[in-house]
């Protein structure tokens, strides 16, 4: 036993010299943060209410939610917007969307389409921001607005969420004046 224990303690020092040697900073990894969704939802149906009254429907198929509390729908959504009346006023779609916390700012992306249907108008654009606290959508890139009869085209766009009152930065297209 004694003789195992000189061997020990010669051995153990070659060892631990040889693993302080082997191992380099090279070796060493920086850890990787991990920057994708905490959590993965599917198919969300969301209701906003006020006083007893959905204000806002949404659908979606999928749903990643982050850290920093932004949101993807990377598969579309679709939302309902009803008035004080509980009467559906207007309609949004997107391909893909995204919600921003930090700005309280929604961007719709890819084939986006808002219909107003008291109006009977619809806005197609390939990207739309919308901010619900101020009730308004907006968007920089090309518009087409159906009316009753009308299309009118146009690039940029700042209107009201319902589509009750827009205006196109630079409007195209002919539109039928109709003299009483």
């Amino acid at each position: 036993m004694k003789a195992f224990s000189k061997f020990a303690a010669l051995i153990f020092p070659v060892i631990l010299l040889g693993s302080v040697i082997g191992c380099k900073d090279s070796d060493l990894k920086e850890p990787v943060e991990y920057t994708g969704p905490l959590r993965k939802i599917q198919n969300v149906e969301l209701f906003y209410t006020e006083k007893n009254t959905v204000k806002v429907k949404m659908v979606a198929a999928d749903v990643y939610e982050y850290e920093n509390g932004d949101r993807e729908f990377p598969n579309g959504l679709y939302i309902e917007f009803f008035n004080e009346f509980g009467k559906l006023e207007s309609t949004l779609k997107a391909n893909r969307a995204y919600f921003f916390k930090k700005e309280n700012q929604w961007r719709g992306r890819g084939k986006v389409e808002v219909k107003n249907i008291e109006k009977n108008e619809q806005l197609n654009t390939e990207e739309l921001f919308w901010k619900p606290a101020e009730e308004k959508i907006y968007t920089e890139k090309f518009v087409t607005i159906r009316q009753q009869g009308d299309v009118i085209y146009g690039q940029g766009l700042e209107a009201k969420q319902d589509m009750s009152e827009y205006e196109i930065k630079k409007p195209e297209g002919e539109i039928e004046v109709k003299e009483n």
